[in-house]
């Protein structure tokens, strides 16, 4: 797992590599993500965009921009917790993610907080650490 705390507010990623979307064959290799977004902090917020910058093995990056998560815009009350699922496929069998979330609080106040980056590597190719 991999964790990153910003203004009390945690994230926590666990990838998956996914062989039954994978084909070594056909250069693609895909992965689930799991995200946790946990509210530590007195504040009621909301996260309105998220922005990741994914990189492949080869150093290609694309970088991703959009509204809310999985279609969402969730609101975390102080203690709330919200959870989702996303994936990424890559040409190469490995790389790596990271980015970060806009947020908002009950006022009005954007802020953004960190997703930690995170390593997407498939069980059978050599891990390589830089």
């Amino acid at each position: 797992m991999y964790r990153a705390v910003t203004r009390q507010i945690e994230v926590i990623v666990e990838p998956s590599f996914l062989p039954e979307r994978s084909s070594a064959e056909d250069g693609r290799f895909f992965w689930a993500y799991t995200i946790a977004i946990v509210n530590s902090g007195s504040e009621t917020v909301q996260l309105k965009r998220r922005h990741w910058i994914i990189t492949d093995g080869a150093g290609r990056s694309q970088e991703v921009n959009g509204e809310g998560v999985v279609g969402e815009q969730p609101v975390l009350e102080p203690g709330e917790r919200f959870e989702y699922t996303s994936g990424v496929p890559l040409q190469t069998p490995s790389g790596f993610m990271t980015g970060s979330y806009q947020m908002v609080t009950e006022n009005g106040e954007p802020f953004d907080i960190d997703i930690p980056a995170f390593s997407l590597d498939s069980p059978s190719y050599k891990r390589t650490l830089n």
